[in-house]
């Protein structure tokens, strides 16, 4: 069904990002990433108390192809 949309305001659209008013089938971003780190790192709150004594973060990665997008274009 139809949306009537009013005023828009977009300050900023990424790289990565879909922007999208209206009626749509599929939407398929094409962009993949691959984070590494460390014990601790994406930790977020309050009073937040993290003990890490030995940590190490493996950032070896052994195969060729993690996430194809070839198929999206």
């Amino acid at each position: 069904m139809p949306a009537i949309v009013g005023v828009v305001n977009l300050n900023s659209v990424g790289s990565a990002s879909v922007f999208h008013i209206g009626d749509v089938y599929t939407i398929a971003p094409i962009s993949t990433a691959k984070t590494f780190a460390g014990a601790g790192s994406f930790n977020t709150g309050d009073g937040l108390y993290v003990v890490n004594q030995q940590s190490s973060t493996n950032t070896s990665d052994n195969d060729v192809n993690d996430q194809n997008v070839a198929g999206n274009l």
